[in-house]
């Protein structure tokens, strides 16, 4: 008897990993479906034969909502209801080329975080819109597609030969005063629903007070230069390894941190909980949205210990690769977007955090140094929001007074 996997939790199947007919034995990936923090792969936990897919990819699946059959060659798959596809043609909805199928999934949690975007040379087409492109002679590379996940279907090919290629891809008209792109309603992804409803709970829910700081971060950037200059091309593990400013302020942080532990704290109703560790999490911007990876324990580990695992990290986010694990749980949170030329912002919390620290750019501009000399010097604004039902004003203004000393005297990172 063909056995149907199941799902555990609403999510987005992003494609399959095996094809109808192949054969599959338990501990086999068989599709990688989007949560509300991720792109993940869904384990398979039956030998057997992939016998139909019941979700075609970018199809929804709803809660228990059987995603495949598996079964022994030749038996007939039961018949069920497919999850939809969302915007997908009625007649090409069973066509999706599915390159494979999904049993079991991996469980969804909250998450939060800028990435690169990846180019994917291969061009997302149905079936049905691939041979009428090729019995017209039209190329796909120009059509937009408005299927799931951009993919062309039928009718993006019959409007391109009705109406021309322009009207499919508005980057190519060059007019001055044109439309800037073409209108059109953009899907919701798991991920950027759950950014939403974790921001609105936040700001609607969190008494948000905001402060910021004007530090010198000339010492820092000379500071970087100089352990690069030594470091950067050892192996890592003999602790070598560039460095960024934002290992340097993570670090700095997580140091400020020990020094004013009352921001390491989350409200909890009827206490207000303090941590002994800190685990730190910091922004990373993907194409879906802000997520937000996690260091555990950062007051236990090096300054390039910090470094390599938030490179990993970073490098798990842009390929959606993170665990829900590795996404939660923080105690502190740092995003910084000085690299866009922001000068100075204020983040919402991050909740349960009872506070984010916002980092704008190093600019130059005249300073007063401790002899009374007016200098260049790198200027950095440093936003603080704080939970004022956990952190005072006082507290937040000590906690960045630390991290000041700190940015300005980095050989404090080490003490």
């Amino acid at each position: 008897m063909p056995k149907l996997s199941d799902t555990m939790t609403v999510g987005t199947l992003v494609k399959w990993l095996k094809q109808e007919g192949e054969s599959v034995q338990s501990g086999d990936m068989l599709a990688e479906v989007e949560t509300d923090k991720a792109t993940m792969e869904v384990e398979c936990f039956e030998d057997g034969v992939i016998l139909k897919h019941y979700v075609p990819e970018g199809g929804q699946v709803p809660i228990k909502a059987p995603m495949c059959a598996i079964g022994e060659k030749g038996e007939a798959a039961p018949e069920v209801s497919a999850a939809p596809a969302p915007d997908a043609p009625k007649e090409e909805a069973p066509q999706a080329p599915a390159e494979a199928p999904i049993p079991t999934p991996a469980p969804s949690a909250p998450a939060p975080v800028a990435a690169a975007p990846s180019v994917d040379v291969h061009i997302k087409a149905s079936p049905l819109a691939k041979r009428i492109a090729s019995d017209k002679g039209l190329s796909l590379n120009n059509i937009k597609g408005s299927g799931p996940n951009g993919r062309i279907v039928k009718a993006d090919v019959l409007n391109v030969l009705e109406h021309g290629v322009h009207s499919m891809a508005p980057s190519a008209v060059s007019t001055i005063g044109g439309p800037i792109t073409e209108e059109r309603s953009i899907p919701i992804s798991n991920m950027r629903a759950t950014i939403a409803r974790r921001l609105v709970e936040s700001k609607t829910q969190l008494p948000h007070f905001y402060i910021e700081i004007e530090v010198d971060a000339s010492p820092l950037i000379e500071f970087r230069a100089k352990l690069n200059k030594r470091y950067a091309d050892l192996p890592p593990e003999q602790g070598g390894g560039k460095l960024t400013i934002n290992d340097l302020l993570l670090k700095a942080s997580t140091r400020a941190l020990y020094e004013v532990p009352e921001v390491n704290a989350s409200w909890k109703g009827d206490h207000i909980y303090q941590y002994g560790n800190v685990d730190i999490a910091f922004g990373v911007a993907i194409d879906d949205g802000l997520v937000t990876p996690v260091i555990r324990s950062a007051n236990t580990k090096s300054l390039h210990q910090i470094s390599q695992e938030a490179k990993q990290l970073i490098a798990k986010a842009r390929k959606k690769k993170l665990t829900p694990n590795e996404m939660s749980n923080s105690t502190f949170t740092v995003t910084n977007l000085g690299m866009y030329g922001i000068n100075s912002f204020y983040g919402v919390i991050n909740a349960p955090n009872a506070a984010i620290l916002s980092v704008g750019g190093c600019f130059k501009k005249p300073i007063v140094n401790e002899a009374g000399q007016i200098t260049i010097g790198q200027s950095m604004h440093i936003g603080f929001s704080g939970d004022h039902r956990v952190v005072d004003g006082a507290t937040g203004a000590r906690f960045l007074a630390a991290l000041k000393e700190i940015i300005e005297s980095p050989a404090l990172l080490f003490v």
